[in-house]
């Protein structure tokens, strides 16, 4: 099986996102597919031998999508051309607004006003139409949809005002309204656009890291080369203030403040401040810089195999993976549109019996702004918005989050199950382990930094911690004491882990499991949430739902407080976007005027409104960065 995450091209609402879903989990060999609205992406597994990612592509294209199957240079480079594109079109939109604007208010330039009104329905609204139609051949509907009826609608109802014999006119165009309607919708599209852009940042500076060349060392001749000719086994030079190109294996290094060794900042990786001294035989990673001295090392792993790659993919996989919450906004979604436009028909029948023909522009009118002011764009970027931002703030603390349930789960955790060698400890790296088995524990393990402060901390958020290792239970006593904590257990197995977070799952309790080795993998499958130490074993970091790239300690209450922000904000934004639709379609529908109460929510200031609220979810998942 193979895993992609893959750009996605033409979605704007809930809708358009849970089509795009529906649409590749029905494609044979496709095992899942979660798309993502806020990072407009895609994350789907499937079969090589059964389909591919231009088999894909052809299934999206014919419903109005295009899926993106090069690398992620070419994505960007297709997002930056979007975006130029939506922003002429806004420009351009906004100055046919101005000029219908202008004839409406000087009146008897209903014909002008008709034009202005096509030219913008062409030039500016022209691909809400195709979008709309290549949909509905395949009985799906959208926000597109919605815009394409509420435009159409109220270009039609004024054109043939425009050429009815002036005597029999009595009733207003409202070409001002079709106008409008994409105006502001189009306006809305490059805000979030923009918006978004900036939450992409976590993504954006870690690809960033990557250099674009190499030194290749080719005997005693030095070569620069594009790092896309790199492969395995290539010595590569590395000298003060330059980046790794690759992860490899040091076979030379030299400082003046070292004669064998050069020192790396990792801190883009690993959150640690302090320079590490690389020598003979150490591991480097692509994305680290040289601070102090010159290094040449061996490729090991190129390309999308490096640790910075792999970390870029899992960030990126997981702000477009889906938290259970919504999965249910997406079932709404695929029903919402069809729902608004049967409210939209209502509405105008309504209107229509109980005033007939001469309350027909009111009839119109209302129709027209519940189309428009139903639109599920908020409630569908409630959710992935705060999780995108949630998981990218995570990643810029050196937490990377694998998938949104850990998001929604880790909140919830009340007991903590933790290793102790390589997760609360670390050997003494001068000690001979083979001949001094009877030092003190104090000479032997070091107790990692800041950990009796991340007890604490876990401690005072009512999360109780249990420390589990197969050293003595003297030692463990003994180190469970320095760290703070009150629950241990020493001499215990692989299955004796296991064993106590069933056993404290039995007992209602939340589990989260932190560890670095084959011995902790089993209790990790088996937590409600598992947590990695990135220092540690392939098969724990494969198991795991979170890896810690940093050693502090500090980050894992910062994980779980981080999880209750992003999940309170994903709880305020659905909440503002249901209030939204409850309270602003029945004044769309002129419910008010029923009771007398002359207000009414026009098309023009529903098409603002509905743009406003996309925004408000956008900006108040932002908040997140600052807290």
């Amino acid at each position: 099986m193979e895993k992609r995450t893959l750009p996605v091209i033409g979605m704007a609402c809930s809708s358009c996102a849970a089509s795009v879903e529906r649409r590749l989990q029905g494609i044979d060999g496709v095992a899942s597919a979660s798309v993502s609205l806020a990072t407009r992406t895609a994350v789907v597994e499937w079969d090589p031998e059964k389909t591919s990612p231009e088999a894909m592509k052809s299934e999206l294209n014919k419903i109005g999508f295009d899926l993106l199957t090069g690398h992620q240079q070419s994505a960007e480079e297709v997002e930056r051309r979007e975006y130029s594109s939506l922003k002429r079109k806004t420009l351009l939109s906004w100055a046919l607004a101005l000029a219908c604007m202008y004839c409406s208010m000087k009146g008897g330039m209903m014909q002008e006003t008709l034009i202005i009104a096509l030219l913008n329905l062409w030039f500016c609204g022209r691909s809400f139409y195709t979008s709309a139609v290549g949909q509905l051949r395949h009985g799906i509907t959208s926000m597109d949809t919605l815009v394409s009826l509420s435009t159409a609608v109220s270009f039609v109802y004024s054109a043939v005002l425009t050429f009815m014999p002036a005597s029999e006119v009595s009733l207003h165009p409202t070409f001002d309204a079709s106008v409008m309607i994409i105006t502001f919708v189009l306006t809305g599209r490059l805000l979030e656009e923009r918006v978004k852009r900036s939450t992409a940042s976590s993504i954006r500076r870690l690809v960033g890291l990557r250099p674009k060349t190499a030194r290749l060392v080719q005997e005693e001749r030095l070569e620069q080369v594009p790092i896309g000719t790199v492969v395995a086994g290539d010595v590569l030079e590395v000298r003060a203030g330059e980046k790794v190109p690759v992860d490899g294996m040091v076979t030379w290094a030299a400082s003046f403040m070292k004669e064998d060794g050069a020192y790396v900042d990792e801190s883009m990786l690993t959150g640690e401040p302090i320079p590490v001294l690389k020598q003979r035989s150490s591991k480097v990673m692509a994305g680290t810089m040289v601070q102090q001295g010159t290094l040449r090392f061996r490729a090991s792993q190129v390309g999308e195999q490096t640790a910075l790659a792999q970390i870029i993919r899992m960030v990126g996989q997981a702000q477009g993976s889906k938290a259970p919450v919504q999965r249910i906004v997406d079932r709404m979604a695929m029903v919402f549109v069809p729902v608004v436009i049967a409210l939209s028909v209502l509405t105008f029948l309504v209107w229509m019996a109980v005033g007939g023909t001469a309350v027909l522009p009111q009839a119109v009118v209302s129709s027209v702004a519940v189309l428009v002011i139903a639109c599920p764009c908020a409630m569908g970027l409630a959710t992935p918005m705060a999780l995108m931002v949630g998981v990218g703030k995570a990643a810029d603390r050196g937490i990377l989050v694998k998938d949104a349930a850990a998001i929604e789960t880790l909140r919830k955790v009340n007991a903590l199950v933790t290793d102790k060698t390589g997760t609360l400890t670390i050997p003494n790296d001068q000690v001979d382990f083979t001949k001094a088995s009877d030092l003190e524990y104090e000479e032997r393990e070091a107790l990692k930094p800041h950990v009796h402060e991340a007890v604490e901390a876990l401690s005072a958020a009512d999360i109780d911690v249990y420390m589990m290792s197969g050293d003595s239970d003297e030692a463990v006593s003994y180190w469970a004491k320095q760290a703070g904590i009150a629950n241990w257990q020493g001499k215990v197995t692989a299955q004796d882990k296991e064993d106590l977070v069933r056993k404290l799952q039995a007992e209602g309790r939340v589990v989260a499991m932190v560890g670095d080795g084959i011995n902790d993998s089993q209790a990790l499958a088996c937590a409600d949430v598992s947590i990695a130490m990135g220092q540690g074993t392939d098969v724990a970091m494969d198991v795991a739902q979170v890896t810690l790239l940093t050693t502090d300690l500090r980050a894992l209450p910062e994980a779980v407080a981080l999880s209750k922000r992003t999940v309170s904000m994903i709880r305020q934004n659905l909440f503002w976007a249901f209030v939204y639709n409850l309270v602003c379609i029945p004044l769309a529908a002129g419910l008010p005027r029923a009771f007398g109460i002359d207000f009414q929510i026009t098309p023009m200031w529903a098409s603002g409104l509905m743009a406003l609220s996309s925004i408000s979810v956008v900006l108040n998942s932002l908040r997140l960065k600052r807290r």
